[in-house]
């Protein structure tokens, strides 16, 4: 129903369209750019679509933003729909970085730009990539981490290792793990998918298999929410866990002084508007960076106190 939704909605687009891509059926000849998202429910998306409309605004685009919520088969039918209705550019935030590679080659056919935007694709024609810097991110959290246990002891990743983004942040722990902290040792990355039910799941396991664990990194913070939640049902108070995404959940969480302890933040704002900056620069003609990183930091009680 979703995609014929997208179809009908686009269908005046197409009329007014031509090879250089559609203009908004409004009459403002606004440039459209279809924007697939791997989900609309999560805080990190919902604020970064709210730096893509406000820029998007700001510079004359149309924007028509749908979200395929984690089925790659979905997003596929999402880009189809933008190929077909001959939009300005596409900008995708992948649901899987490497099933998403084929789905570009009917946009390159057309000559519609693609970006990328967080989560990057492994390979197909992309002008630009707007993303956290998560190499960088995933060491911060590595650091919190190794600062909150002393240095010493086991810890588990809680991963999603068909997303670019996060394959970035676990290479980037581990390799901080590894140069920095000899006396911590990663004893496994069971994936959760990002999501929270799954990652209670995945920490009940583990904490029946690993009584001595001492530190968790949840690539996100729906994995280091459900992580606490089983950490703090059990009582295990000599657990740290370190998020990823710093959302105000999560800070929340942080502020009590449970299991969580720090959180790599991101500024999911300011990547959305820098996407919408390159797209527009690169319709007017303009060369763009293939690659665009947005700093990230990190937050921990004593640095939430002050707000």
């Amino acid at each position: 129903m979703k995609r014929l939704l997208v179809f009908v909605a686009l269908a005046a687009v197409a009329a007014t369209g031509c090879h250089r891509g559609a203009t908004d059926p409004g009459g403002a000849g606004r440039k459209v750019v279809g924007v697939t998202l791997l989900t609309q429910t999560h805080a990190f998306f919902k604020e970064l679509e709210d730096g893509l409309r406000e820029e998007a605004k700001a510079r004359n685009l149309e924007l028509v933003v749908v979200a395929c919520e984690m089925d790659p088969a979905k997003q596929a039918a999402q880009i189809e729909d933008f190929v077909a209705q001959r939009v300005s550019a596409i900008l995708a935030a992948p649901c899987d970085s490497n099933a998403i590679v084929p789905q570009l080659a009917g946009p390159e056919r057309a000559g519609i730009p693609v970006f990328t935007v967080d989560i990057a694709a492994r390979g197909g024609k992309v002008v630009s990539h707007v993303a956290s810097d998560n190499v960088q991110g995933g060491r911060l959290a590595a650091d919190a981490l190794a600062r909150f246990i002393g240095g010493q002891g086991k810890v588990l990743i809680i991963d999603h290792p068909t997303v670019a983004s996060v394959q970035d942040r676990v290479r980037g722990f581990q390799e901080e793990m590894q140069q920095k902290y000899p006396g911590i040792t990663i004893i496994g990355r069971p994936s959760a998918d990002g999501q929270r039910a799954r990652a209670m799941a995945v920490m009940e396991d583990m904490l029946q298999a690993n009584r001595d664990l001492k530190g968790v990194f949840g690539i996100n913070d729906d994995s280091a929410l459900g992580a606490t939640a089983v950490l703090d049902a059990a009582g295990r108070t000599d657990i740290a866990v370190v998020g990823y995404d710093a959302t105000p959940e999560a800070q929340a969480a942080i502020r009590t002084g449970g299991p969580l302890k720090a959180d790599v933040v991101q500024y999911p704002k300011k990547i959305g508007r820098t996407a919408i900056e390159m797209i527009a620069r690169h319709l007017a003609g303009e060369q763009v960076p293939p690659i665009v990183s947005v700093e990230v930091g990190t937050v921990d009680a004593k640095a939430l106190a002050g707000k």
